[in-house]
């Protein structure tokens, strides 16, 4: 299929783009085009007034000020993929773009467009999570900045007014030497994530966890922070026992199920996932510790 007619703007600078959708009804911004392009063409998505974003780049590029990072809406994923910087200070991000789609997608998928989108199984969601982001909403109106705990509204709804362009995305960065690991399991590779588990961890000087963060995809609305397990690894000495445990923790949680996968079958493999997500997280920490 084709997509309905509909009419192309292309904008230049960040103020074309919030006046054009400002001013333009039933309007759809478009960055990598990676799902809106597929979703226009079955006609799930039928617009009157689409708004080219690639030309202002202006939201594109990768800043790092100390410990703070901050990615522009229109960053691609490829970019963050080939940028030493991140692989050093944010290696999970690396490991976690690995499993989106395939070398095509990533060429032209964006931070923005994935979390805009707002995809339930996004690896991008997930790493937001993660490091509890920031996201930064722009209009004619000026700024507002949505914590990512508040961003999700629903089932890929996020918390964007019709009139907002996602711009940036900004986030605090682990200390260097903490452990982490990202993983998913799909039906076939590049397929959305049935489960995805990504985790982060640091080790005090007697080795005991001090600080963990650990999150799932694919089983909810959004991203799903598991605080209750995280609680209960602080001041602990990483074993399998202890990740176990977590692992049964992360299982309580409610799942949705769908056509193909029950909630069940995602509880189990989130159960195995999030001790083996632990595992290696924990196994890097020791490993730079004692290089």
């Amino acid at each position: 299929m084709k997509p309905a007619p509909f009419k192309y703007h292309r904008a230049e600078t960040i103020n074309d783009a919030t006046g054009m959708l400002a001013s333009l009804d039933n309007a759809r911004l478009l960055s990598g085009g990676q799902s809106l392009m597929a979703m226009m063409n079955l006609r799930y998505v039928m617009v009157d007034h689409l708004i080219d974003l690639n030309p202002v780049s202006e939201l594109a590029g990768i800043r790092i000020d100390r410990d703070r990072v901050e990615l522009g809406g229109m960053t691609r994923q490829r970019t963050m993929l080939e940028s030493d910087e991140i692989a050093i200070r944010a290696p999970v991000i690396r490991e976690a773009l690995g499993f989106v789609g395939h070398v095509q997608t990533r060429n032209r998928g964006t931070v923005g467009g994935s979390l805009a989108h707002m995809d339930p199984a996004a690896e991008l969601m997930g790493i937001a999570a993660l490091y509890d982001a920031e996201i930064t909403l722009t209009s004619t109106r000026g700024e507002r900045t949505v914590s990512i705990a508040d961003y999700p509204m629903g089932y890929m709804t996020p918390n964007i007014e019709p009139d907002e362009i996602l711009t940036r995305v900004s986030f605090d960065l682990w200390p260097q030497g903490h452990g982490y690991d990202f993983r998913e399991f799909a039906q076939r590779h590049g397929d959305f994530a049935v489960v995805g588990v990504g985790s982060q961890l640091t080790l005090d000087d007697k080795g005991e966890i001090d600080r963990a963060a650990v999150v799932l995809i694919g089983v909810d609305d959004g991203p799903v922070r598991l605080n209750d397990v995280e609680e209960a690894l602080i001041g602990e000495t990483p074993s399998d026992d202890l990740f176990r445990a977590a692992g049964s923790m992360a299982a309580k949680q409610e799942m949705m199920g769908d056509a193909l996968i029950t909630a069940d079958y995602r509880k189990r493999v989130a159960d195995a996932f999030v001790r083996r997500s632990l595992t290696n997280a924990a196994a890097r920490a020791k490993e730079i510790s004692h290089a």
